[in-house]
């Protein structure tokens, strides 16, 4: 009987053992860590990685959301990779703002004023900015500034009075 228990104990023993050493033979974070460097570098120096306990954390800013997904599942293809924490962004980018050459605002704003039936206002324009000068009813007001900033300038200086 003494015998059987300890058999029985011998096999636990030797499994915990082997759980043990199995268990330490894998990947370290260190390990794992110098692999996702080698898969994230291609996205650029302003990805970075963290691993800890086999969970490895990305973060940065990638240039669209492709990029983004294939960060991550090249990390996961990494050997001793848990899971991943994505922290990653996708860089905005604003497209560009368009800006009328002066002739065109002026024609373009003195058309919309025409049509309108405003008049009263002067327009002075230099390098893209229209400064709107002279006088113009309270109730005019924001129909001369939509005509102005729709003909896409840089800026609307408005320097205009109001009269009733």
């Amino acid at each position: 009987m003494l015998s059987k228990k300890m058999n029985w104990l011998s096999s636990v023993l030797l499994l915990v053992m082997m759980a043990t050493i199995m268990y330490s033979c894998g990947p370290k974070d260190s390990e794992i860590s110098t692999e996702v460097d080698k898969q994230i570098a291609s996205y650029g120096p302003g990805v970075s990685a963290t691993v800890e306990k086999g969970v490895v954390t990305i973060s940065g800013e990638l240039g669209d959301e492709a990029s983004r997904s294939a960060i991550e599942a090249s990390v996961k293809s990494v050997k001793g990779v848990k899971s991943v924490v994505n922290n990653t962004s996708v860089k905005i980018v604003a497209p560009p703002v368009e800006i009328n050459p002066d002739a065109v605002l002026r024609t373009t704003i003195e058309e919309a004023l025409k049509q309108k039936g405003i008049s009263g206002v002067t327009l002075a324009i230099m390098n893209g900015e229209v400064t709107l000068t002279g006088e113009v009813k309270k109730d005019d007001l924001m129909k001369v500034m939509q005509a102005a900033n729709e003909a896409k300038p840089k800026k609307v200086i408005n320097q205009l009075k109001i009269v009733k």
